[in-house]
């Protein structure tokens, strides 16, 4: 197996990949110790019997290599960029490169679409797809340590070979269903740069609180803020800065010095003194200090004793019917929380739009409407027009 450690082999293996319809990526990467996540080694392979069709990136062995010969053939047009679980991958490239793979697939997302069930796992379509199995003794490496093994190497690896027969199963049936352009719709989300950047100015909106008084959010806001600030200036988790915890009870408590930091019962030992606390102390004073026009507003939040619990239910029954009809993941199509807005008449959600729309959405609207009723036959649900 090839290892690319130089500039000079990566843009000649990338060169290679671009004559290729796809090339599948994976990444293995460590994130516990910092905020942003380390990349350790790239898995890269294409559908070819060359015994170099798949190879391992690797940037730590590589430290003086530049990865723009990767960026390149990833906004490369011609080429699809094949992910299983894409999400964190592309965020690392997003946030080391600026650049997102596109044309883009994420195998995860196809099988949700081709009756695999719901967030299946790599190897469960390993297993029934490619028709083998995934040596799973290297699945806890320290992926920064080096030399890695040559099990190591192999299992990295195998999160790419494998994939080429996945990916080229799963397009053959959406293009015979013609759901390719379902899959594209969840790609638009993943090619947003905004899904993997989270500015401090909006992280309070993360924070899950029980008042919404618009000067305790405001504090929320500014601890919130900073927090995210820090963390990301200094590169480590925010939950190592402070818990979500201890920034609602600094907002509650409205520390005003050093000492009142020290009676906090959730604040970490380190951030009741220095960088953190003056930071801390600061934000309180600054939430405090919000020109009344300036307050946050908390997010809407729809009162469940307004939920139709008859109308949820009925859609409950609905989407169950329409996904098994559909062989799609009812998750992919629609959470519990859309089902209750809907019934609450909240008719904006994503499970009313686009595909979703045309396998439940249209028929999910009918129903509240009392256009169509549900009815059983032969153990299937029946939908009966009623107008």
């Amino acid at each position: 197996m090839k290892t690319i450690t130089t500039t000079e082999e990566l843009e000649a293996y990338c060169t290679y990949a671009a004559g290729f319809e796809y090339v599948t990526v994976d990444t293995e990467f460590l994130r516990e110790r910092t905020y942003y996540a380390k990349l350790c080694l790239i898995q890269l392979a294409v559908a070819d019997e060359a015994e170099d069709a798949a190879v391992l990136v690797d940037p730590i062995a590589g430290e003086n290599m530049s990865l723009e010969p990767l960026y390149e053939l990833f906004r490369n047009p011609q080429v699809v960029k094949v992910f299983h679980a894409a999400r964190q991958d592309l965020e690392i490239f997003y946030i080391e490169g600026g650049v997102i793979p596109a044309p883009l697939f994420d195998t995860q997302v196809a099988a949700m679409v081709c009756d695999f069930g719901e967030q299946v796992g790599y190897e469960t379509l390993v297993r029934k797809i490619a028709r083998t199995s995934v040596d799973k003794t290297s699945r806890f490496t320290d992926w920064s340590r080096r030399p890695l093994t040559d099990a190591q190497k192999n299992y990295a690896l195998a999160d790419v070979t494998h994939l080429r027969v996945i990916y080229e199963n799963l397009s053959a049936r959406l293009a015979s269903t013609k759901r390719k352009p379902w899959v594209e719709e969840e790609m638009d989300i993943l090619r947003t740069p905004e899904t993997y950047v989270v500015e401090p100015e909006n992280a309070w909106r993360r924070v899950k609180v029980r008042s919404t008084a618009p000067r305790f959010l405001a504090i929320v806001r500014e601890l919130a803020k900073f927090r995210e600030t820090y963390a990301q200036t200094k590169n480590v988790p925010r939950s190592r800065v402070y818990k979500d915890d201890a920034l609602l009870e600094l907002a509650s408590t409205k520390p005003k010095s050093e000492q009142d930091l020290g009676k906090s019962r959730l604040l970490l030992r380190e951030a009741r003194r220095g960088d953190i606390a003056e930071g801390i102390l600061a934000a309180v004073k600054a939430g405090q200090a919000c020109p009344q026009e300036d307050l946050p507003v908390a997010p809407v939040v729809r009162d469940k004793s307004q939920i139709n619990a008859a109308v949820a239910d009925l859609l409950r029954v609905l989407l169950k019917a329409k996904a098994e009809e559909a062989g799609v993941a009812q998750k992919l199509i629609a959470t519990a929380s859309d089902l209750d807005n809907i019934a609450m008449g909240d008719l904006d959600g994503l499970a009313l739009r686009g595909w979703r729309g045309k396998v439940f959405g249209e028929d999910a609207l009918r129903l509240c409407r009392g256009e169509v009723a549900l009815s059983s036959e032969d153990g299937a649900v029946k939908i009966i027009d009623l107008v």
